[in-house]
C-alpha cells in the first residue's frame, strides 16, 4: 500500500436535519476512479464483487437507474456511498469518513484488476 492517493479529504459535508423532515448534507467531497480501460467484467460486477468478498456491510439504496450502495468498511470502520456511474466508481464522502476506509476500497479494486486506475477529487 505504498504509493498511489492518499485520499485525503478536503471538505467534509455537514448533516443538517430541516424541520421539514429528512437529512440533507452541506458541501461535499467525491473521489471519481476512473479505470484506464474497462476491466475484464463490468465495473457493476467488479464493485459488486469486491462488496462480497468483504470486510463489508452494504446495502443497495433506492430504486435507482444505476447501483447506489451504502457502505461500511468493517476493519476500519469507515461509511460511505458508493455508486457506479458513466464507467466509474464514486466515493462519497460523509460527515465521519475516513481516508483508510476509502483508500482500502481502492486498493481492493485496484487489486482485482490489471489496468490502471486514475482518481479525481470532487469538491462542492
Amino acid at each position: 500500500m505504498t504509493g498511489g492517493p492518499l485520499f485525503e479529504i478536503p471538505v467534509r459535508p455537514e448533516r443538517t436535519f430541516p424541520f421539514r423532515g429528512g437529512v440533507e448534507y452541506e458541501g461535499s467531497t467525491t473521489f471519481v476512479l476512473r479505470p484506464a480501460q474497462q476491466p475484464q467484467e463490468t465495473l457493476t460486477e467488479l464493485v459488486a464483487g469486491v462488496l462480497a468478498d468483504g470486510p463489508y456491510r452494504y446495502g443497495d439504496f433506492l430504486s435507482l437507474p444505476m447501483p447506489l450502495y451504502l457502505v461500511k468498511d468493517g476493519e476500519t470502520g469507515d461509511v460511505f456511498r458508493l455508486s457506479v456511474r458513466d464507467g466509474t466508481v464514486r466515493l462519497h464522502v460523509l460527515p465521519a469518513t475516513g481516508s483508510a476506509g476509502l483508500r482500502a476500497l481502492y486498493d481492493r479494486l485496484t487489486d482485482r484488476t490489471s489496468v490502471g486506475w486514475s482518481v479525481e477529487c470532487r469538491t462542492g
